[in-house]
């Protein structure tokens, strides 16, 4: 596959994601996220460094473009799948670590809701970046 491909599929995915963002967790679970995380960390919407958000959700874009160009897959169902699982791995062991080593999170229940999101969230984005992939070569 070819490099730009690659890079197209990412793009789509970053964005795709990042809209997910916004809408998921800055609007839907805006309140139940303030609950019940730990705010004394967290920068006010306008102070967020947009540019490097961005650039974290274009990484992830990229790093399932890349993972679904290695195993030649464009089928939607299964890269949803594996979409989901890396992204229960990649919230488990973030969630877990800042569990373990913060207060960031006032309870144990907030890392259920944030996986179970997040994975979904990737999932959905995995069909941007498959339907990039599967396009034909001009």
């Amino acid at each position: 596959m070819k490099t730009n491909k690659i890079l197209l599929g990412g793009l789509a995915g970053g964005v795709t994601f990042f809209l997910l963002g916004w809408l998921v967790y800055g609007v839907l679970l805006n309140g139940y996220m303030m609950a019940n995380t730990n705010q004394c960390a967290a920068k006010p919407m306008q102070d967020m460094v947009m540019w490097a958000m961005f650039l974290s959700n274009l990484a992830l874009g990229c790093l399932l473009a890349l993972i679904f160009s290695w195993t030649k897959s464009t089928d939607l169902g299964t890269n949803a799948k594996v979409a989901a699982i890396i992204g229960s791995l990649i919230a488990l062991s973030a969630d877990l670590g800042n569990y373990s080593m913060t207060n960031m999170y006032n309870n144990f229940s907030i890392i259920i809701v944030d996986v179970l999101v997040f994975s979904a969230m990737l999932a959905v984005t995995s069909i941007a970046v498959s339907l990039v992939l599967r396009k034909k070569e001009a």
